[in-house]
């Protein structure tokens, strides 16, 4: 049985709407990681992610469901963002990768910054990305195929774990390019 190397053993995805789903799509279709769960607030949502077998498991209860992941992906609106990272900062995993898929960037690196352990890589990404419709039986694999994803790594982010976070958009199709804060938001 020829083995090949997954590059995460866990991906959690918090929030599982249109691009919350797109990605977990992309990650199984690419194999690029052993386990995918997913957080959402509403229990109808966990139960389709599970039912369209979009993701491996998924609750509510985010601050449990992030446990042991290798790379957290928050897909909730900006609005949650504070109320999302004080839920699961004490959760993360030593040497874990923290990453988004909002569209604003200043505000929100020093808020997340501000309250995760310092060996955590927060690394800020925009995926330009995204159709009309929403929620989880909207996403698809391909969403990213050839469409810009702007990474802007905080101060603490590894330069490794940003190589990889490259990687890895890169794996679901999109073009990477990576700039600071500002410079994004202008």
């Amino acid at each position: 049985r020829g083995h090949f190397k997954v590059m995460f053993k866990k991906v959690c995805i918090i929030g599982c709407g249109l691009i919350g789903s797109s990605i977990a799509r992309a990650i199984k279709k690419n194999k690029l990681a052993s386990k995918v769960v997913s957080s959402s607030r509403s229990d109808n949502t966990n139960k389709k992610v599970i039912k369209l077998n979009i993701v491996d498991e998924a609750s509510s209860d985010t601050k449990k469901i992030v446990k042991e992941s290798d790379l957290i992906i928050i897909a909730t609106p900006l609005s949650s963002y504070k109320n999302v990272v004080l839920k699961i900062k004490s959760s993360l995993k030593n040497g874990a990768i923290l990453t988004d898929v909002g569209s604003v960037k200043k505000k929100v690196i020093s808020l997340v910054e501000k309250n995760i352990p310092k060996n955590v890589s927060w690394i800020s990404s925009h995926p330009i990305a995204g159709t009309e419709e929403s929620g989880p039986e909207s996403g698809f694999s391909e969403l990213f195929k050839n469409k810009w994803c702007i990474l802007t790594p905080s101060k603490q982010a590894k330069d490794q774990d940003v190589k990889l976070l490259e990687t890895f958009w890169k794996k679901l199709g999109s073009r990477v390019d990576i700039m600071d804060a500002t410079q994004h938001d202008y």
